[in-house]
């Protein structure tokens, strides 16, 4: 019997959604329970042919809205995609130390464009002040990882 089908047959997932806990004698496990969102059952422990009840275990699920750690190579691998799906950059001269006006080709419009589509990749602004800096694609890289303390 496949999980929906069994959750179907059940019936019993809008019990989930309320937690009775006993004044007296409160466990660990219940307080954790009462004070976290309980989310679709994880896994059946036990189900009987004999038995009409079914007997669910669940999982208190914890949401962190930290970022996942950056690393000096996973910066320059993003930067690097970034700058290959931009339309007037041609992948075959582009490299680490290509200068954008220079080796690429582009015009301060588009400089901005770019700097504008790091800014979206790595969620923060970059002042006009530091742009104007940012001229290869060596120097983003260089600038991402002071921004977000990376160091290898």
């Amino acid at each position: 019997m496949s999980f929906t089908q069994l959750a179907r047959s059940c019936g019993r997932l809008a019990a989930l959604s309320t937690v009775r806990i006993a004044s007296g004698a409160q466990t660990q496990a219940a307080r954790m329970m009462h004070l976290q969102r309980i989310t679709m059952p994880a896994m059946v422990s036990q189900v009987s042919s004999q038995d009409s009840r079914c007997r669910w275990q669940t999982q208190a699920v914890r949401s962190y809205s930290a970022k996942p750690p950056l690393s000096l190579k996973l910066i320059n691998e993003r930067v690097l995609l970034v700058l290959k799906l931009y339309d007037k950059i041609d992948p075959s001269k582009l490299n680490v130390n290509s200068h954008f006006i220079n080796d690429l080709g582009l015009d301060s419009l588009d400089h901005v464009e770019v700097i504008m589509a790091m800014e979206d990749e790595f969620g923060f602004e970059i002042p006009d002040s530091d742009a104007e800096k940012l001229l290869k694609p060596a120097d983003i890289i260089k600038y991402v990882a002071d921004k977000e303390d990376v160091y290898e």
